[in-house]
């Protein structure tokens, strides 16, 4: 990247433009850092604009994480050394789509890059599935880890199995939250709101359900190692669901095949001498028919599943129904099956059946100026170095688009100068970098009084009290 940028430079920029090139990104999250640090990098005369809905930044970092998993959320130090540079201003507090328009952007900017992730819940699709008692993974996750909009949800944690649609890492984060002591929490950033919840917990079991088999299954091994490693706990299978895995291991490429012997080697431990543990594990080979209502329909009581078999081979691999169902009764099911991106404003192309922004290499179809980086341009797919390497891809294109003068720049652009008073007169008052660190002290502070890194303010209204004092 570093050859590419210093090429780039000279090619590019031997003549500088009269005026900076103002360059807009919505969505402070992973994919709005990175496209606008890859962009500082790749020319001297871009200045970047991060606009972000909420007055905090950083997104799926700081509201996605696992609080036990504070080693990823390092990339925030260099998120805040792009938002900290000359010619980047990250503006929080802004609604793009209802404080103002993308073509009130594309207006004020030479280029605007849509970065704002994927906020929808995919749905089962299935009856009872709105019963009291099921959640998104998406809404969970983020009342756990202090997003405002899921503050007030209030999981019933009262029954003692859990279960889980989906087998990937989010659904073993969930399991582990739901499993782990609480000692583990209490040292992390977790909001206290979830820490009182879950030291009233009854959960002692959580199934988590997959449609496929153990050798399609979505989780990475480190994720499971630390279901496997978690203690006072023992995992819960059905060695059913593992005939023919043993045979089909010597023909496996290396990661799944380590993944799959970590699977096996659980199953047959001899966990029998563990008396009092709570127990996780995988259900294979089931899809979700129908959430079971109580006796008196008040909440949801269990789950029906479609048991299944699979045609195919390979990656192509199919489940399919078969006319066997299996029930399992639960007083907690929560829908982990992918989240999905939301149109922004009507003026944006959208992919509803793919939930995108159409585009061609982070190019917006038929919207000459506009850009797409992240979730919102491939789908909710890959960890935050996925997210990285497309966000540099769309940084990469847009500087072709200025070497190559598809982006007009031979025009001045206000940038934020001029959107900032329109927001104004609008009563939409910003939130800068600074006022952000001032929300990030108090939260540290808070923390540091009860032993745990941080505790996240919950309340819009409060952050920008101390945003602004």
């Amino acid at each position: 990247f570093h050859l590419f940028f210093t090429c780039l430079r000279v090619r590019s920029f031997s003549s500088p433009p009269a005026s900076p090139t103002k360059v807009c990104v919505v969505g402070g999250g992973p994919a709005g850092f990175y496209t606008a640090q890859s962009l500082l990098k790749g020319s001297p005369h871009i200045q970047v604009d991060i606009y972000e809905r909420l007055p905090v930044p950083f997104g799926l970092v700081r509201f996605g994480v696992a609080p036990d998993h504070p080693e990823v959320k390092n990339v925030i130090n260099t998120f805040t050394q792009t938002a900290q540079h000359k010619r980047c201003h990250f503006l929080g507090n802004v609604h793009v789509g209802k404080d103002i328009t993308i073509q009130e952007l594309m207006q004020a900017y030479h280029a605007v890059v849509l970065s704002y992730g994927a906020e929808g819940n995919r749905t089962m699709g299935v009856s009872g599935e709105g019963l009291p008692g099921v959640y998104s993974a998406k809404d969970f996750v983020g009342w756990y880890n202090g997003l405002p909009c899921n503050k007030e949800l209030q999981p019933d944690l009262s029954h003692e199995t859990a279960v889980i649609l989906g087998q990937g890492n989010v659904a073993l984060d969930v399991a582990r939250i739901l499993l782990s002591p609480l000692d583990l929490l209490k040292k992390t950033d977790i909001t206290q709101n979830a820490l009182e919840t879950l030291a009233a917990s009854k959960v002692q079991r959580v199934l988590m359900v997959g449609r496929r088999g153990p050798l399609q299954v979505a989780c990475t091994i480190k994720e499971l190692r630390e279901m496997v490693n978690m203690p006072y706990t023992a995992p819960d299978m059905l060695p059913a669901d593992f005939q023919h895995v043993a045979q089909a291991l010597a023909d496996l490429p290396r990661p799944r095949k380590r993944l799959t012997e970590l699977i096996m080697k659980t199953l047959n431990e001899d966990h029998r001498g563990r008396q009092g543990v709570k127990r996780w594990g995988f259900r294979f080979f089931r899809s979700p028919l129908e959430v079971l209502p109580s006796a008196d329909g008040s909440r949801a009581s269990g789950i029906r599943l479609a048991v299944n078999k699979l045609e195919g081979v390979g990656d192509a691999v199919t489940a399919v129904p078969t006319s066997e169902v299996d029930e399992i009764a639960c007083g907690m099911i929560i829908s982990s099956i992918g989240y999905k991106s939301l149109p922004i404003d009507p003026a944006v192309p959208f992919d509803f059946k793919r939930a995108i922004v159409p585009n061609n290499m982070g190019r917006v179809e038929e919207t000459t100026g506009l850009y797409c980086s992240g979730w919102v341009k491939r789908g909710p797919t890959g960890v935050i170095a996925t997210t990285m390497n497309d966000s540099f891809d769309t940084a990469r294109t847009i500087l072709q688009d200025l070497e190559s003068g598809a982006i007009n720049v031979s025009v001045s652009r206000p940038g934020s100068s001029e959107v900032v008073p329109l927001l104004e007169k609008r009563g939409v008052r910003t939130v800068s970098f600074a006022d952000w660190e001032k929300i990030n002290a108090e939260e540290t502070k808070q923390g540091t009084a009860v032993g745990k890194p941080r505790e996240k303010l919950l309340d819009v209204r409060e952050m920008l009290a101390v945003a602004w004092t």
